[in-house]
């Protein structure tokens, strides 16, 4: 498996970017923070635009800074995608493809231009001026434009950030198919969890130009609600799931989550399909009997695990124990105090099907 292993030193002028971490690359790698973290920063460095690191970096094996000197931009082979895409305008589609595999090192092999074109779904585009695309076709543009330079690392600097809800859903699934099919390690920067929830399958978390924490993204996922790194709203878990059953009638799936049942909108997938999906802390609700005559699909028998006061101070975070895996739930400290909830406790964790649609991924980590 290739690494990249990192230290480095980076004085900015209102923070200073101090990393030591070796990372191990398969598939797709988070990189989750606020604004202001370091995260583009780290990009720039690894793709030689920053020169300004002191320290070393070596990628599979390669030195590309160490105390002597350091290697060029050109002669490193990372693929670097930005928010903005920056297509060269007096070119069209093909255009800027062709530029980047006539530049590409002859040395590398890498892939073909019909497979790229292929995966991405472009030749429809080839003609087009790149001042007519959309957002999301501009990114799979600029992302075939950096596979046709065949990288050895690919670097995405939140490149949905820019895109609508509909456009994002659109250029999701190709994201999440390159480390597949082009066998490409590849960094993804970004500081949406619902991102990193449904692309990665390690994380590193970045705070005020340091590493908070690295690994699998459902361990991280719940250490980045520990310690206050987003939004209390988008608080919640990362779970394993597989294909049970359809409900064609109704539109609807049936996983199997460990030994339980849980209905959601229905999941293009076969039965018995490995899936994953993120259950936000906002939408679970807690009943201390089985609900009747409700409209909620899903009633799930838990017990509580933990119970600890939010630093906002009307909500309390309860941590719910569902065989090995664990749910959350965001409710209010009084709804807590009038239920009398204690750690220990049976209760029902109630989950609406409709707060799931878009957060099943049928992708296996």
């Amino acid at each position: 498996m290739r690494a990249l292993h990192l230290n480095i030193t980076r004085q900015l002028s209102d923070f200073t970017l101090q990393l030591s971490q070796v990372l191990p690359l398969d598939g797709v790698t988070g990189v989750f923070g606020p604004s202001g973290s370091g995260k583009t920063t780290l990009l720039r460095i690894l793709a030689g635009l920053d020169t300004h690191a002191r320290g070393s970096i070596e990628f599979d094996g390669d030195q590309w800074l160490n105390q002597r000197s350091q290697v060029p931009a050109h002669r490193r082979g990372v693929g670097l995608v930005f928010q903005d895409t920056r297509l060269f305008s007096h070119l069209d589609v093909a255009g800027n493809l062709r530029f980047a595999e006539q530049r590409a090192q002859q040395a590398r092999t890498g892939p073909s231009w019909d497979t790229v074109i292929d995966a991405l779904d472009l030749t429809g585009l080839l003609e087009r001026p790149v001042g007519s695309l959309s957002g999301g076709e501009a990114q799979r543009v600029a992302i075939g434009r950096s596979l046709l330079a065949r990288p050895r690392l690919l670097l995405l600097d939140e490149p949905l950030a820019a895109l609508d809800r509909r456009r994002r859903s659109e250029l999701l699934p190709y994201l999440e198919s390159l480390p597949s099919q082009f066998d490409v390690p590849i960094l993804h920067v970004t500081h949406a969890i619902d991102e990193v929830a449904r692309l990665a399958a390690n994380v590193l978390v970045m705070h005020q130009g340091q590493a908070a924490g690295y690994g699998p993204t459902a361990d991280i996922l719940e250490r980045i609600d520990a310690g206050n790194l987003a939004d209390a709203e988008e608080s919640g878990v990362l779970l394993n799931a597989a294909v049970a059953s359809h409900l064609p009638e109704n539109g609807l799936t049936r996983l199997a989550l460990g030994d339980q049942p849980l209905i959601v909108p229905r999941v293009a997938a076969g039965i018995g399909t490995p899936v994953r999906l993120r259950i936000r802390a906002r939408d679970v609700a807690v009943a201390t009997t089985a609900p009747k005559g409700i409209s909620i699909r899903n009633v799930l028998r838990t017990r509580i695990e933990k119970i600890s006061d939010e630093s906002d101070p009307a909500y309390s975070l309860v941590v719910l124990a569902l065989g090995d895996m664990r749910l959350r739930a965001r409710l209010t400290r009084a709804a807590t105090r009038d239920l009398g909830l204690s750690v220990g406790q049976t209760v029902f964790a109630l989950v609406k099907s409709v707060a799931l649609d878009g957060d099943v991924f049928t992708r296996e980590v």
